[in-house]
């Protein structure tokens, strides 16, 4: 693409198109003033979530355009409230698993021609893995609430009795519910309730994002799929960001299966115990019905998620009204009948030992596993076909694991905090109790007095996999040392040449190693997918490890090891302990951190700042995790796009700053082609290389993104060698950048030291602050001087402005510069660019 011009300023009475600056923040926000540099605003469009605000002043401005010219009219996008609102939120962080394997499914390698097959596999193992995740939750819920509170301690005399709230379940007491199976049926309304809980904030949220519906203009339909000869990127489909019917059938199919999970975790012991005892137990035929009925219910859950995913050739409107409202339906009326056998009354029957929860979670785990193992075999298959991805095509495995890892640290810790609460005898997942310990097996029946054991804790495995904490936690502290020793090498060498790169600056080591220090931290966004790899293949291995060691030794890692010499017991109990202590200090802080985002609005904010960066995505695989804001934000940047240059015929410049690059670029995508060519994109701090290339190929990758290069003629990217997050957008095979696009590095800081245009010292901006370098309003007017020579001229649309409060001003003021971050007006005098 030849250089754009620079904007040549028409005579005074001249009047060209009206042009209009749409700002996109990124991660955390401002308030509409601070964006806008003025306390007077004015919201044009939107409402209290999500909305269009412009300067009071400006509120009128397509109806005097002759105010106007020389300079776009500012307004700006504010879109923090979708990641950062009350205080629900801080609900979401339960939401973390979920999240992150969400991820997953969106990282998988970019699809060559001929790979639907392996596209569809790619996806089906994915929503299985996020499947065994919303399992494992709830299975933790049924470890507390039926095996440690209902079948431990309200069978133990001695717990029971320390607690009131649970004297009613004693057998002491001898009451209705004493019986084992009717604690069951009564412990099982926790986790039934927390399914629900899930089920409500996902619908809830999909009312509210998922329903968005695209602009009836969008791009003409694209039957072809990942993988298919001559499938157009995915982010241009009129599809892609409306998956209300993938979502609402992924929320009955995992809401059924949690409904499924507690009736399994009643049935088993019930059942159990009804194959020893016959003469008090129900009719057999019974039993064996509610086997069926279970397995069933399984295959018809696994039999929806594994159905084709997303439909993205055009925006479904269709509900797939039987699946979304029998099969939850279905399976709490299965969930009803369980707990009706559980209450069949069976004299003689006591609580011994534990449920069956090693086998349980340890079957769970070995799924994840393999998922995770099928997917980077599928993964890296199609690098092999293709090219492109973090860690060679194994970015999505590695992310799946991380959220498998998570799912079980969380659900883990949950079930060791309330073991040692409880008062577990031989501590947590120890195995041992003050009567007989290794006689009885989990979840056995027998008939004993009452209040003759005590509470024996969690499964083993629990154990097991806090005890690999420690020497997870090893691994990091290494890898991180290494990165560190990697970086300092960086410094000395770079504070070398720093000086020169400013003409004339005298040199002061202390001033080059702080910009030094400044890029080579930067620098290690580079290193993050190695990282993440080495921690995911680390924690892989540990894990397999830990269920091969609770499954052949049955106890827990100090005693397992206590004839295996004194180092080696020495070190097994110090990682148990460690681990132990680990897994409950995490829950705390867990459990503190949500309680303090719950009541304080600037941790809600950090708290949005995760969801900014992980939820960008819609909810392909997982329908619990947190909403995708981003079904919201580009139907709206489009909406606005599209009707104001249909109605104004007028020139816009969208311009996005770091997370609201990425939104600006899919807003783009989504336009038809006679209103993108009147449309520049302006992106600075922009991740959409430098991390959602690398992490998303499929939809972020040079081929994506050099296809909406050619479809966006008028594109500049600000980019610094300081800026942790941002980068060039549109690398070359040399390893540089594509000059037509990228601009950069700027420099960083504009002055090296005191000269008499920057009298004190200037600061290193880093990733703040871009609309106060000069670049920035040079590249934005001629990004505007391009669309006023190439843009078609279309007249504008007589009528109103925009609406405006009934006490708008519309006196003509001095143009105050808009910005995005906290930071000077953009300094005056040319350009200042390094390298």
């Amino acid at each position: 693409m030849p250089d754009i011009p620079a904007p040549r300023p028409g005579p005074e009475g001249a009047a060209g198109p009206l042009a209009l600056e749409l700002l996109v923040h990124g991660v955390a926000g401002a308030a509409p003033e601070e964006l806008l540099g003025d306390p007077r605003t004015v919201r044009v469009t939107g409402d209290s979530t999500a909305a269009v605000f412009r300067r009071t002043a400006d509120a009128d401005a397509e109806a005097r355009p002759e105010r106007y010219r020389g300079r776009p009219v500012p307004e700006v996008y504010c879109w923090s409230r979708l990641t950062s609102g009350n205080g629900a939120r801080a609900l979401w962080l339960l939401l973390l698993p979920f999240m992150v394997a969400n991820l997953a499914h969106w990282a998988r390698p970019p699809a060559p021609a001929g790979a639907v097959r392996a596209v569809r596999t790619y996806g089906v193992l994915v929503r299985i893995t996020a499947l065994t995740l919303t399992v494992l939750l709830i299975a933790a819920a049924c470890e507390v609430s039926l095996d440690l509170f209902a079948w431990q301690c309200a069978g133990s005399e001695h717990c029971a009795a320390s607690r009131p709230w649970l004297a009613v379940l004693s057998p002491e007491r001898g009451g209705w519910w004493s019986q084992p199976g009717r604690r069951l049926a009564l412990g099982a309304l926790v986790p039934a309730g927390l399914t629900w809980l899930l089920w409500y904030l996902s619908n809830r949220t999909w009312s509210a994002y998922e329903s968005q519906p695209p602009p009836p203009t969008t791009p003409e339909p694209d039957e072809a799929e990942d993988g298919a000869e001559g499938a157009a990127p995915a982010l241009g489909r009129p599809g892609f960001w409306y998956g209300r019917r993938l979502v609402a059938r992924l929320r009955a199919a995992h809401t059924a299966a949690g409904l499924l999970t507690v009736a399994a975790a009643v049935a088993v012991p019930v059942l159990r115990y009804d194959a020893r005892a016959a003469a008090t137990a129900p009719p057999p035929e019974l039993g064996r019905a509610v086997q069926a009925l279970l397995a069933a219910g399984a295959l018809v859950v696994l039999r929806v998620v594994c159905r084709r995913g997303r439909t993205e050739a055009r925006a479904d409107h269709r509900l797939d009204r039987a699946v979304v409202t029998l099969l939850p339906g279905c399976a709490l009326a299965l969930l009803a009948v369980v707990l009706c056998y559980a209450c069949w009354s069976r004299p003689g029957w006591a609580s011994t030992g534990r449920l069956p929860g090693d086998f349980a979670f340890g079957a769970l785990v070995l799924a994840q596993g393999g998922g995770v193992l099928a997917l980077a075999a599928v993964a890296a298959h199609l690098h092999r076909r293709g090219s492109g991805g973090a860690l060679r095509g194994l970015g999505g495995p590695a992310v799946a694991m991380l959220g498998c890892a998570l799912g079980g640290v969380m659900t883990g810790g949950v079930a060791q905090w309330v073991g040692d609460w409880l008062g577990a005898t031989g501590g947590p997942g120890s195995g041992t109790t003050a009567s007989a310990p290794a006689a009885v097996s989990p979840g056995a029946s027998a008939i004993a007095s009452p209040g003759a054991v005590e509470v024996a804790g969690p499964p083993v495995l629990l154990s097991w996999q806090a005890a690999v904490l420690p020497p997870l936690l090893l691994v990091l502290l290494l890898a991180a040392c290494w990165f560190g020793v990697r970086g300092a090498r960086t410094v000395r060498r770079t504070a070398a040449t720093v000086a020169a790169e400013y003409p004339g600056a005298r040199p002061d080591r202390s001033r080059s190693r702080r910009i030094a220090g400044a890029r080579a931290a930067a620098a290690l966004t580079d290193s993050a997918p190695w990282f993440i790899g080495a921690v995911s293949t680390v924690t892989l291995l540990l894990g397999a490890g830990a269920v091969a060691g609770a499954w052949l030794s049955g106890q827990v890692p100090g005693e397992a090891a206590r004839h295996a010499g004194p180092v080696l017991e020495s070190a097994a109990r110090a990682a148990q302990d460690a681990g132990s202590w680990l897994v409950g200090f995490g829950f705390v802080l867990f459990v503190t951190w949500g309680r303090r985002a719950y009541r304080d609005a600037s941790a809600r904010r950090t708290i949005g700042i995760l969801w900014d960066v992980g939820t960008f995505w819609p909810r392909a695989a997982h329908p619990f995790a947190p909403p995708c804001y981003a079904e919201r934000a580009v139907p709206d940047l489009t909406w606005r796009m599209t009707t104001w240059t249909a109605r104004t015929g007028g020139r816009l410049v969208i311009s996005g700053h770091s997370q609201g690059s990425v939104l600006a670029a899919a807003a783009v995508w989504q336009l038809p082609p006679q209103i993108r060519r009147r449309v520049a994109l302006l992106t600075y701090g922009s991740p959409l290389a430098r991390l959602y290339g690398r992490w998303f190929p499929a939809y972020f990758g040079p081929g994506p993104l050099t296809a909406l290069h050619r479809e966006v003629d008028c594109w500049r990217n600000l980019w610094r060698a300081t800026d942790p997050i941002g980068g060039p957008v549109l690398p070359d095979v040399r390893g540089g950048v594509d000059r037509g696009v990228d601009r950069g590095p700027l420099a960083d800081p504009v002055a090296y030291g005191r000269t008499p245009q920057y009298p004190l010292p200037a600061p290193v901006l880093g990733h703040s602050d871009y609309q106060a370098d000069p670049s920035f309003a040079a590249e934005r007017a001629a990004l505007l001087a391009r669309l006023l020579l190439t843009g078609p001229e279309t007249a504008p649309e007589t009528g109103p402005g925009p609406e405006a409060e009934p006490d708008q001003e519309t006196e003509a003021e001095p143009e105050r510069g808009p910005r995005l971050s906290k930071g000077t007006t953009a300094a005056e005098g040319p350009p200042r660019t390094a390298g």
